[in-house]
C-alpha cells in the first residue's frame, strides 16, 4: 500500500497548470451486440461528428434554465473534450475522478437507460466485468481480458455483504472470505493478534450527523406545528446533545468528536468557530424560550447498516433517543431498508430527525460542504440557507487560498447558526484481509481497488461488505456499497490513486485548464474497449455528462432518477425539475 497524504487541491493544480504550460434477480455481463456500437473513426478523420452540449452549441452559463457551473461540453474530435465552466474550480480534476462520473458507452447508454437496464447490467471499461449478480446474496465479476491497464492481478471478485459485524469477523477468521469492510469496535484487537489476518485503519475521513428536516415533503405534513423549523430549538438540540459521550460509547480507536462539518484534515474544513459546547441545562431553558418547556414528540430515522461514520447504529440512536428524552423530547425509532433510507433523504421525505453520514470522496471541502448544504444538494435538510449557499459558491469559485479560507469560515459560521444538522464524529474504520493477500489495503475514501489484490491461496477474491448495493449505475447512487463495486467495472476520466487521494490520468491522458481555470480540456486515452466491445470516444463522454447535467434529457433516468451527486457537485441541473 502506498503512503498517503492529503494534498491541498491547489497545490495539485499548479503542477497541472505547470506540465501544460436472463433470470429474475439474476444480472449477466453485457455481451457484444451486432451493429450496437462502432468503432470511432480516428481522432483526424472528418468523418467523426462530436457531439457539443447544449446540442445548439450555445452556453448555458448565466440561463436561468442552469444553476449549475458547467456551460458547455464539447467533443471537438474523437479524442478530444473540452468543458467550458461558468466559473473557475479548483477541484475539477477530484470531481471529474470519482465514481458518479463514470463513462458510459453511446449506444449502450442509449439502449439501456432507456429499459432501465443498466441500473443491473453496467458496461464499462474497468479491470472488471459483471458475471452474475444473485440479488440477496453475491455479486460475481470476471477479469476483462481487454483492459488497457495492468491486468488485475485476481480471475474474479466476489462481493458478499452482511449487515452483523460479528459474521463478518467470524467468516474472515474461517477464511470463507478474503478481507472485511468495517470490523467491528470490538474487533480491532482481536484482528490485530491473529497472525492469519491483518487489520489496514482508515482515518476518520467522514462525519456521523444528525440531520434536521426544517420543511419536509411529506404528504399532510403541517411544517407550521413542526418544532424543527424553528432554527432555536434546533440550537438547543445542538447544546444538548453530549457528542463524547457517543464517541467514548461506540466508536473504534483513531475517532474523535467532530468539531465541524469537514474534517479538519481536509483543507479548508475547520474554519471557524467550533461546534456548541455540551450544556443540558441551558439546552432545556433554551427549548422553554422557544416555547417548549415541556419538550415535544418527533421521529429518529436510520437505516441499520454499519458504515465507518456509524458503527453502532441502532445503539447510537438508542443513546440519542435516551438523551433527547433528558431534554423532554420524546422520540419514537424508525429503522428503513437501506436504500429506501437514502432515496427518503434525498427526497425531502423523513420529518424530524434522520441518523446519516459521510465518507469523503475526494480531499476538498466541497466534497463534504456543497454536497450537504449547497445550492444543487438534495432536500434532506429541506429549505436552504442563502448565507450558507452564497458562501459555499465563492469558495468553490475561488482561486486564492485566502478566498477560500474566507469563504468557509464564513460557511461554517453560518452552518453553525442555522443548525440544519449536528456533526457527531469523525470516526476511525478500517479494513481487514487474510494475511497472505498481497496487495491488500485500505483507501481513506474508501474505493478500495480489487484489480491490486491477490486471492491468496485460490483464484478468486471473496470480499463481505456491510451491504448490497441499490444498483450498479453508479451515476444514479449514493451509497458507497454501490459506488465500491462500480469502482471495479467502470471508471472516470481520471482516478484516485490506490489508498489515496491524489487524481491521476485514467481515461483521459490529461485534462488541462486554461489560465483562469473556467475551460478543461481533456485529451482521451486511445484505444479503450468497453466490455461489450464497443471503443471509448469523446462523444461517449459527452453524453454521459449530459444525461446526469440536464433533467430533462430523455435518457435522465436511473434507479430513482434523483442523480443526486451530479447536481449538489456541480450546482445543480440544467432545465431543474419545479421545486414541489
Amino acid at each position: 500500500m502506498r503512503t498517503w497524504r492529503l494534498v491541498p487541491v491547489l497545490a495539485t493544480l499548479a503542477l497541472v497548470l505547470a506540465a501544460c504550460g436472463q433470470q429474475p434477480g439474476e444480472s449477466a455481463s453485457p455481451e457484444p451486440t451486432s451493429g450496437e456500437s462502432e468503432a470511432p473513426a480516428p481522432s483526424g478523420d472528418t468523418a467523426f461528428e462530436g457531439l457539443t452540449y447544449p446540442e445548439d452549441g450555445s452556453s448555458a452559463c448565466g440561463a436561468e434554465n442552469n444553476p449549475s457551473n458547467i456551460g458547455s461540453i464539447v467533443a471537438e474530435d474523437a479524442q478530444t473534450v473540452v468543458f467550458n465552466l461558468c466559473a473557475p474550480d479548483v477541484a475539477f480534476l477530484s470531481k471529474i475522478a470519482f465514481s458518479s462520473f463514470a463513462i458510459d458507452d453511446t449506444a449502450y447508454l442509449e439502449a439501456h437507460a432507456a429499459d432501465g437496464s443498466i441500473v443491473d447490467q453496467p458496461n464499462g471499461t474497468g479491470p472488471y466485468q459483471l458475471n452474475a449478480w444473485n440479488r440477496g446474496s453475491d455479486i460475481t465479476l470476471s477479469a476483462f481480458d481487454g483492459y488497457w491497464g495492468d491486468a488485475p492481478i485476481s480471475p474474479s471478485v466476489i462481493f458478499r455483504w452482511s449487515a452483523e459485524a460479528a459474521q463478518r469477523l467470524v467468516e474472515l477468521q474461517a477464511g470463507t472470505v478474503d478481507g472485511i469492510d468495517n470490523p467491528g469496535a470490538d474487533d480491532f484487537e482481536t484482528i490485530e493478534g491473529d497472525s492469519n489476518l491483518a487489520l489496514y485503519p482508515r482515518e476518520g475521513l467522514n462525519t456521523l450527523y444528525f440531520g434536521f428536516n426544517n420543511n419536509p415533503k411529506v404528504d399532510g405534513f403541517d411544517n407550521e406545528t413542526n418544532p424543527l423549523a424553528d432554527e432555536a430549538v434546533r440550537q438547543a438540540i445542538a447544546m444538548g446533545i453530549d457528542r463524547e459521550r457517543i464517541v467514548n460509547s461506540f466508536y473504534p480507536p483513531g475517532s474523535e468528536v467532530a468539531t465541524h462539518f469537514t474534517p479538519c484534515a481536509i483543507p479548508f474544513g475547520c474554519e471557524g468557530e467550533e461546534w456548541y459546547e455540551f450544556d443540558q441545562q441551558a439546552a432545556i431553558d433554551a427549548l422553554a424560550a422557544a416555547g417548549y418547556p415541556d419538550g415535544f414528540e418527533t421521529t429518529i430515522h436510520l437505516r441499520d447498516v454499519v458504515r465507518g461514520y456509524l458503527p453502532a447504529p441502532q445503539q447510537v440512536a438508542a443513546d440519542l433517543q435516551a438523551q433527547l428524552a433528558d431534554l423532554g423530547i420524546t422520540a419514537s425509532i424508525d429503522i428503513q431498508e437501506s436504500t429506501t433510507f437514502l432515496d427518503n433523504s434525498d427526497a425531502g421525505l423523513l420529518s424530524g430527525i434522520h441518523l446519516l453520514g459521510w465518507g469523503a470522496d475526494y480531499p476538498d471541502a466541497t466534497n463534504f460542504l456543497d454536497f450537504h448544504f449547497g445550492g444543487g444538494a438534495s432536500d434532506q435538510f429541506g429549505d436552504k440557507f442563502e448565507d450558507i449557499t452564497t458562501a459555499l459558491a465563492s469558495g468553490a469559485s475561488s482561486v486564492e487560498d485566502a478566498d477560500r479560507q474566507a469563504a468557509y469560515e464564513t460557511a461554517n459560521d453560518a452552518i453553525k447558526t442555522h443548525v440544519p444538522m449536528i456533526p457527531i464524529a469523525h470516526g476511525g474504520s478500517g479494513v481487514a484481509f487474510q494475511a497472505d493477500n498481497d496487495g491488500a489495503h485500505s483507501s481513506p475514501l474508501s474505493n478500495e481497488a480489487m484489480a491490486v489484490i491477490s486471492p491468496g491461496s485460490d483464484d478468486q477474491l471473496v470480499w463481505m461488505q456491510n451491504g448490497e448495493p441499490g444498483g450498479l449505475y453508479c451515476a444514479d447512487e449514493s451509497d458507497g456499497e454501490a459506488l465500491r463495486v462500480c469502482e471495479q467495472i467502470k471508471e472516470s476520466l481520471y482516478a484516485y490513486e490506490v489508498g489515496g487521494t491524489d487524481t491521476i490520468p485514467a481515461l483521459a491522458e490529461e485534462c488541462a485548464p486554461n489560465d483562469d481555470l473556467t475551460v478543461w480540456t481533456c485529451t482521451l486515452r486511445e484505444g479503450v474497449s468497453f466490455h461489450d466491445g464497443s471503443t471509448l470516444d469523446a462523444n461517449d463522454v459527452v453524453l454521459s455528462y449530459a444525461v446526469q447535467w440536464d433533467a430533462d434529457h430523455p435518457l435522465h433516468v436511473g434507479r430513482d432518477g434523483s442523480f443526486t451527486y451530479f447536481s449538489a457537485l456541480w450546482g445543480g441541473f440544467l432545465n431543474p425539475p419545479p421545486a414541489e
